[in-house]
């Protein structure tokens, strides 16, 4: 067939039908399928390149979506074998399953096989045998809700959940115990929320986070959560922002009270100044943000400076330029190496950098070090409790969540007391808590009451105020412990032995994943599962000494194969030593930083059994 035997009608059809099946046969030099004959070969031919596709010679435009496809064929080319996930995404498009996706829910079925994972790119992970139903993670760009949204998101868990909401450490929310038969019936309910959920599992990027005191605290330099919220209408724009090798993390950190933990993100953005001093005609002063890259801590990395300095208005443009050559660059047959960090580990920053300027179409501008101030707000206690804010006659209220869950009746109470005594909004961080703003003096001790009426509170020890745990084994297949309830039973034992002076964060992950970011807690616990007698019980390896931002660390192995049974006396007896060894007001990271290995692992040998 010439290219003078197509109509114009044929070129439009064969424009769709070719990015389908068949772009992902022809990029793997596979035969296309075409009408009822096929080919061998010789028939209609497909050509995805730099330039514009064509079929059979008739030229087609160009999607931005194909840079995946080509990442794929160009892997292939070189030699590599893509893996199993890969080869599921060319096979079929997950932001094509929605039909699908319906026709399972109304049937009462679970995905099986691939379509698993391909799932995942709408939300909804199937999450058997933890649990025989679908957990769902929504996208709450900045941790910013309202109480009406919260409210009906309540009303819709009692529905076709479980009851309750979970908060995240991206300051994002999670649905549990969702039926087969309810999986429609959730992403249609979010959705009149005008809340989404794609692109928050699978091979994308994440819940953009930012700064939950966002235009509220007294300490930062710049408003953030407007910035993930266009970060987040970015993302669910550029089509070819969902064909990444592996997830993908972006914060925004203005510099105020709460971090948005921006360093272990793959890209960060942190708000810096540029003073009068070192200011200069072709950089003002001012506030800016620096950029970094490659942030993963479950890899024991943090995300490090690449020299480059934004305005907040371009910030958008450069992230997308990262995205695409992270899309083009990654990993597609080694999921363990599908991270940005392996791509600048390989590269080095300077061939990133000036791949991403080839992008994006001009340089980035690059600043040293010398000349941007960097601030360090952090309160490590901002997010719990009544605070005030950069309003006058104004504060906030951090809410205690129990690592994260909070009961759908408890939602509603909380988005009634956001809308009759604050302004509606409600904040969520990356501690699984939850902060109601703008509520004025006089009504402080309303707030304070109808919180701890509804079984919650506002005050927290310094054990529970940095408490933070991911689901675990009682919704999780990956993980080896029950992660939340082992969380809870340390808080309460550690509470009833001290009272501490400065707060200590414990993180604990139920697997190698690392969802609670166990490496950078003071003190973090992984799942594992240790011997006992003939059975294998639940237990954690433990770290101490991480942290971030000026505290930044990876966590040390002190002990190993603790059960979880004994994890309460276990980390009891870490704080004990610590408080017995530390000088004068030093705090715990400061205490484990002067300490040797061997030291931290002696801190609680005793107690280890």
């Amino acid at each position: 067939m010439s290219e003078k035997s197509f109509t114009e009608e044929q070129k439009q059809y064969l424009s769709g039908f070719a990015f389908g099946t068949d772009v992902a046969r022809a990029v793997s030099n596979l035969p296309i399928i075409s009408g009822s004959g096929g080919n061998s070969g010789n028939g209609t031919s497909l050509k995805i390149g730099d330039g514009p596709a064509t079929i059979d010679g008739t030229a087609f435009p160009t999607r931005p979506e194909n840079i995946a496809l080509q990442a794929q064929a160009d892997t292939e080319s070189a030699g590599g074998k893509l893996c199993n996930e890969e080869k599921a995404k060319r096979e079929k498009n997950p932001l094509d399953m929605w039909d699908e996706i319906a026709a399972r829910s109304d049937a009462g079925e679970f995905p099986k096989g691939t379509d698993v994972f391909l799932t995942k790119f709408h939300g909804l992970f199937y999450v058997a045998p933890a649990q025989d139903s679908f957990m769902c993670r929504m996208r709450i760009p900045g941790g910013l809700l309202y109480g009406w949204q919260f409210r009906g998101l309540a009303d819709l868990s009692d529905v076709s959940a479980g009851g309750y909401i979970d908060v995240t450490t991206r300051a994002n929310l999670q649905y549990r115990e969702i039926p087969a038969d309810q999986a429609a019936n959730i992403l249609y309910g979010i959705r009149e929320l005008d809340v989404v959920s794609l692109g928050s599992g699978g091979d994308n990027i994440r819940n953009c986070t930012a700064s939950a005191l966002s235009g509220i605290d007294t300490t930062e330099l710049v408003e953030t959560i407007p910035m993930a919220k266009r970060m987040h209408h970015y993302i669910l724009n550029h089509r070819e922002m969902y064909g990444l090798p592996r997830k993908f993390n972006i914060a925004f950190d203005g510099g105020g009270s709460i971090a948005s933990l921006d360093d272990t993100n793959d890209i960060g953005f942190r708000a810096v100044t540029v003073p009068p001093k070192h200011a200069s005609d072709d950089l003002p002063a001012g506030v800016y943000f620096q950029l970094t890259l490659g942030g993963i801590t479950g890899h024991k990395d943090f995300a490090r400076p690449t020299g480059v300095l934004l305005d907040g208005k371009d910030c958008y443009e450069v992230a997308g330029g990262i995205v695409r050559v992270f899309v083009k660059s990654g990993d597609r047959t080694d999921r363990k190496k599908a991270r940005l960090k392996y791509v600048l580990d390989d590269w080095g920053f300077d061939k990133f950098i000036a791949a991403v300027e080839e992008e994006i179409g001009k340089p980035l501008r690059r600043v040293s070090e010398d000349r941007i101030v960097s601030v360090d707000n952090e309160d490590r206690l901002a997010h719990v409790g009544f605070h005030t804010q950069a309003q006058a006659g104004k504060q906030y209220c951090g809410v205690v969540l129990p690592v994260g869950r909070i009961t759908s009746d408890q939602a509603r109470q909380l988005s009634d007391i956001a809308d009759e005594l604050g302004n509606g909004e409600i904040r969520f961080t990356v501690w699984q808590n939850l902060i109601i703003p703008n509520i004025r003096d006089e009504d402080v001790d309303e707030v304070r009451r109808r919180i701890e009426a509804m079984g919650l509170g506002c005050d927290a020890s310094s054990f529970r105020a940095g408490l933070v745990a991911c689901t675990g084994s009682a919704g999780c297949k990956f993980a080896a412990s029950d992660t939340k309830a082992d969380a809870m039973r340390i808080a309460k034992h550690l509470e009833s032995q001290f009272t501490l002076d400065s707060p200590i964060n414990i993180h604990v992950t139920g697997c190698h994943h690392s969802c609670a970011q166990h490496y950078i807690g003071d003190i973090g616990l992984i799942g594992c599962k240790v011997e006992q007698d003939d059975d294998m019980v639940d237990g954690y390896h433990i770290h101490l000494g991480g942290g971030w931002g000026g505290n930044q660390g990876i966590g040390r192995l002190a002990c190993e194969f603790v059960t979880a049974v004994n994890a309460p006396t276990t980390v009891a007896a870490i704080v004990g030593s610590y408080l017995e060894q530390r000088n004068d007001n030093e705090t715990f990271i400061e205490f484990t930083k002067r300490c040797s290995d061997e030291e931290l692992k002696t801190l609680a040998v005793m107690s280890v059994s």
